[in-house]
């Protein structure tokens, strides 16, 4: 079988090796594939890994001999499944390889909002401690989180975890998640989405992004959230609109936000999330730990050995 991954660099810069993958084919390894190289690098292919790189219907029309397609990722909307479906082509993606991680990223932005440890590490290394009238200084309201209600939209794998480590920290957590009946984690309320606005000093984002949620978070719903609330995004960025996000940092409306993924990635100069106040922007890190991709990978692996031996897995 022929292999072509169009874009590996994201997944293994260089710490993670390809021989499992090698050891199922003939298997070339592309760091990045611009559009306009995609269809001549994939042509002969029976087997195309990507992450972000778009296989829409037109590319696929190209490629005759593909067979299969498996997503470096567990969003899969690079790929057009209906045209590949009509083509006879097998797509799997790898749905659960970054739980703790993305969940350990959520609190390591809401830390940061909270503490601003960054910033004033930063001064400290500057001199201004050194020069200090006082034996400490402080920037920015330091935020306690025990006692604070933290709001989770999308109550799946990853707001799971999220919610267990809200409650170790001390914190009240509330869930909106249509798909969810009953909560599986008793100390975790579930509620309404207007509810879960209006009550939590903490809101954060952990639902997949769909047709009908895309600008979830807009002008309307920011006004039902408390003017001190925080907003953490590590899910999609189309969720949040964010030329409303940056007017309502910029006007005090909202406390805070920070957010590890963006609607355009990498962002233009002019994304106004860029200069707003008091907002954190992350390039899309809560994947990429070294634990999170050695598992991603491991399961790419086998669903492709899988696919190969007639009992395919994972299929989107």
């Amino acid at each position: 079988m022929r292999i072509i991954i169009l874009d590996g660099h994201t997944l293994n810069p260089g710490d993670l090796a390809w021989d499992d993958l090698q050891s199922l084919g003939e298997c070339t390894v592309y760091a990045r594939t611009p559009a306009e190289l995609v269809v001549e690098r994939a042509r002969g292919a029976e087997a195309v890994i990507t992450n972000k790189v778009v296989l829409d219907r037109g590319v696929l029309e190209q490629l005759p001999d593909l067979r299969y397609i498996g997503v470096a990722a567990t969003g899969y909307n690079v790929v057009d499944s209906a045209a590949a479906r009509e083509r006879g082509v097998t797509v799997t993606n790898v749905p659960t390889y970054g739980t703790q991680s993305v969940a350990q990223m959520t609190f390591a932005l809401l830390l940061e909002l909270c503490h601003h440890v960054g910033h004033h590490a930063w001064t400290v290394r500057e001199g201004r401690w050194s020069a200090s009238e006082d034996f400490c200084y402080w920037d920015y309201p330091l935020i306690e989180l025990a006692g604070l209600t933290m709001g989770l939209i999308g109550f799946g794998r990853i707001g799971q975890a999220t919610a267990r480590i809200a409650s170790a920290f001390g914190l009240q957590v509330l869930a909106y998640d249509p798909s969810c009946a009953t909560s599986p984690i008793p100390e975790v309320e579930l509620t309404d989405l207007r509810a879960l606005l209006t009550r939590s000093d903490i809101v954060s984002l952990h639902c997949p992004l769909t047709a009908e949620n895309r600008g979830l978070i807009d002008t309307e719903r920011i006004g039902w959230m408390k003017p001190t609330a925080l907003l953490l995004n590590t899910a999609r960025g189309p969720l949040v609109r964010e030329d409303d996000l940056a007017a309502a940092l910029r006007s005090g409306r909202l406390a805070g936000a920070a957010l590890d993924v963006l609607t355009v990635e990498p962002p233009p100069a002019d994304n106004p999330l860029l200069t707003a106040p008091n907002c954190l922007i992350t390039p899309h890190i809560a994947w990429a730990t070294r634990a999170a991709r050695a598992r991603l990978m491991q399961t790419l692996v086998e669903n492709l050995r899988a696919f190969l031996a007639g009992k395919p897995v994972n299929v989107v």
